[in-house]
């Protein structure tokens, strides 16, 4: 049997659909009309998850290729959005993950898309003067080991041959963000907001990514794939600070509490107890990317679809503070969808 007779147009296999960017991208890709196949080893509890109804869910372990293969066949997309919680035991789950997706594209000739982090710069950017705007052919030059993982993983996209689509963006808030999202540490999710904790330095610039507009961003792209190389990469720019404690400085105006306390993140807590708690040694090992101005260039994002998808940075915030229970009824909340830059 060929792709030819077994082929469905606008089908899609996600990997990570109950994840921030996997449950985004299948939004958007829904709303398209797109049909959605989605592998998860719990297909009952995940098909309860909201917003994802008309979702196909097949039962599976990206760690297996036989699953990923099979869940795929037919497909025209496989969104690879596996990104195991709290990293622990990251160098040995995720790098089998990428490879099910790769032999799962080359068995059914679909296209990946993948979302890259700023993971993959090391210092030798961050400490330049006033920080860098890094382009897609930077120098990736990581210090830590997830940085490390990160390159290898897009190295073996970029060497396999498969039609692949990478888009780099910055911290993820928004409706579907996980608990372990950072944003989650600038608030309590479940609580009324009346102080805000920023984990970085405050005047040090920090990028920020909407999934919303991350995922609208992604699949416009997807549309377009016929007109890209094999290997595509690009950047999005999303909510861009100067001065990173802008972030938390938008959180209080929303909630209209311009004058609220902004605390620090609790470091010398995570350095002390990093020997005996291990998602502490890992957060410790990503410290710098708070500590330094690091803004993805988006000029080659621009140039090609014509804009980017780019949603009000208060709208962004009250719907993310919205998602997370953190916002009271009378408290201002634009539920619009994304606009255009």
């Amino acid at each position: 049997m060929t792709r030819d007779n077994i082929h469905i147009a606008k089908t899609a296999l996600v990997i990570g659909a109950t994840g921030g960017v996997g449950g985004a991208v299948t939004r958007s890709l829904l709303a398209r009309g797109w049909r959605i196949r989605a592998l998860n080893r719990d297909p009952e509890r995940a098909a309860g998850i909201k917003g994802l109804t008309g979702v196909a869910w097949i039962k599976g372990d990206a760690m297996n290729a036989a699953d990923v293969i099979a869940a795929a066949l037919g497909v025209d997309l496989i969104v690879h959005g596996a990104n195991p919680p709290g990293y622990r035991d990251w160098d040995k789950v995720v790098l089998p993950m990428l490879e099910s997706s790769i032999a799962a594209a080359r068995a059914s000739g679909a296209t990946i898309l993948f979302p890259g982090t700023v993971y993959n710069y090391g210092p030798d950017l961050y400490d330049r003067p006033g920080g860098v705007a890094v382009t897609e052919t930077s120098p990736q030059n990581p210090v830590t080991r997830k940085g490390a993982i990160r390159v290898e993983m897009e190295r073996r996209l970029e060497a396999s041959g498969v039609r692949t689509i990478l888009v780099r963006a910055g911290d993820f808030f928004g409706p579907g963000a996980t608990a372990n999202s950072w944003f989650s540490q600038v608030v309590k999710p479940g609580k009324a907001v009346r102080g805000v904790v920023y984990p970085g330095d405050r005047d040090a610039g920090h990028a920020w990514a909407y999934l919303p507009d991350l995922a609208e961003t992604m699949v416009r792209l997807v549309e377009r794939r016929a007109e890209l190389p094999t290997f595509a990469a690009f950047n999005f720019g999303g909510h861009w600070f100067e001065r990173g404690v802008e972030l938390a400085q938008a959180v209080l105006r929303v909630v209209e509490r311009p004058s609220g306390k902004t605390g620090a993140f609790p470091w010398l807590m995570v350095i002390g107890l990093s020997p005996v708690v291990p998602v502490f040694r890992e957060l410790l090992e990503m410290r710098y990317l708070w500590t330094r101005s690091l803004r993805l260039d988006n000029a080659k994002l621009v140039a090609f679809l014509g804009e980017e998808p780019h949603t009000p940075l208060d709208q962004a915030v009250a719907v993310a503070l919205d998602t997370l229970g953190c916002l009271k009824a009378e408290w201002p909340l634009a539920m619009g969808a994304p606009v255009a830059q």
